[in-house]
């Protein structure tokens, strides 16, 4: 039996966490989650993955979008709710990573150009996402900010690696150190996006750089691509397999639990108890 390369309709998908359209040269990805600030759980990470092998596969496709449902969010990172299983069940958190990372494989390697379409929040894994694609536009409302060192995690999935190849490796620091929001404007002089507008012109603006993409030679752009992923692919090859077993064995440490439970309790970790604990 022959393998099957064919795309299929993307009416054929049966999501539930996210949106898949194709429309002439161009596919979109919308992560739909609006009630929980499109954060990712591991069922959405399945089906983020499907979507870009789709996409890949699909020789009319130019260019992949993608963006978050609704105004408030793009994507505020990994679903904390889902996360506390793993206070319990650490080596769950491994089999969780390991989705979160063929998510990133698939859509840093789709073959194609990508666009962010950065309508609202996006934090912490939500930013690692918006690096993952080759170019973002942001309302200019929007801010980008990282959390882990605030809230339970260490953001060595994408952010450790790839900010410093971005915005430089100070401003990297200050980003990851501080976990301080980055106003769009700010994100766009640092070089996290290409282009901020208003909210009203963001379809527009991507509409005008879809199409510049799509014409452009698909074989070359392919290969550019490939190209320009070298060292995004080359720190991620070298540190994600580390990154996944270290925050798998501290999935349940006293840091993450603590800073999981104050989220869900709307209050800030005490950190305050945490660093009086180390010094017992």
């Amino acid at each position: 039996m022959s393998a099957d390369f064919k795309a299929k309709p993307a009416g054929s998908f049966r999501f539930e966490h996210i949106l898949y359209v194709k429309s002439g040269n161009r596919a979109t990805v919308t992560l739909n989650r609006p009630q929980v600030f499109n954060c990712f759980n591991f069922a959405m990470l399945k089906e983020m993955s499907a979507a870009f092998e789709d996409a890949s596969y699909d020789d009319a496709v130019r260019v992949v979008i993608l963006t978050g449902a609704g105004e408030k969010a793009f994507c505020t990172g990994a679903d904390l709710e889902e996360q506390k299983q793993f206070f319990d069940r650490p080596q769950d958190y491994w089999k969780w990573m390991g989705a979160f990372i063929e998510a990133h494989d698939r859509l840093r390697n789709i073959g194609k150009p990508t666009i962010a379409r950065l309508n609202g929040l996006v934090v912490g894994g939500g930013n690692e996402f918006n690096m993952s694609c080759d170019l973002a536009i942001a309302a200019e409302d929007i801010y980008i900010r990282q959390v882990g060192a605030a809230h339970g995690s260490v953001a060595a999935g994408g952010a450790t690696q790839w900010l410093p190849l971005i915005v430089g490796d100070r401003r990297a620091r200050e980003i990851l150190y501080l976990c301080e929001e980055i106003p769009a404007a700010k994100a766009l002089e640092w070089g996290l996006v290409n282009e901020v507008v208003p909210r009203s012109e963001l379809d527009a603006a991507v509409d005008r750089m879809a199409t510049k993409l799509e014409n452009k030679l698909p074989d070359v752009t392919r290969y550019l691509k490939q190209q320009l992923n070298f060292w995004r692919d080359f720190s991620w090859g070298l540190t994600v397999g580390h990154a996944r077993d270290w925050l798998s064995v501290h999935a349940n440490s006293p840091e993450t639990q603590e800073a999981i439970t104050a989220f869900g309790e709307k209050r800030k970790p005490d950190y305050a108890k945490i660093n009086k604990d180390l010094q017992k």
